[in-house]
């Protein structure tokens, strides 16, 4: 597993990307909200509200940039069972040729 940051649509490497992430801080490649719930390392389908953090406030919709104060990125995998841009690009090498 990859220990770098990567966003949670798309699987691009964010490491030039300002840290920390503020509210409004997007995807370099698809421009995608990054303060958002499924980027937190507390995101979890199986939990309630789901997320980790009991604390936390509900958030509607998880994929559009919020106020929570219990943010932190998640590291390695992007998004569960999407595999990252450099993966798929991998796969269809594979299939096609180079």
């Amino acid at each position: 597993m990859s220990e770098r940051l990567q966003c949670w649509r798309c699987g691009a490497d964010l490491r030039d990307v300002p840290q920390p992430f503020g509210r409004r801080a997007t995807c370099i490649a698809c421009r995608a909200e990054l303060h958002v719930c499924r980027m937190c390392r507390h995101f979890d389908t199986g939990k309630a509200k789901q997320c980790r953090e009991r604390a936390a406030d509900e958030v509607g919709d998880k994929t559009r940039a919020n106020f929570c104060d219990w943010f932190q990125p998640r590291i390695g995998t992007p998004v569960p069972g999407k595999p990252p841009v450099s993966d798929a690009r991998a796969a269809l090498d594979k299939l096609f040729g180079d």
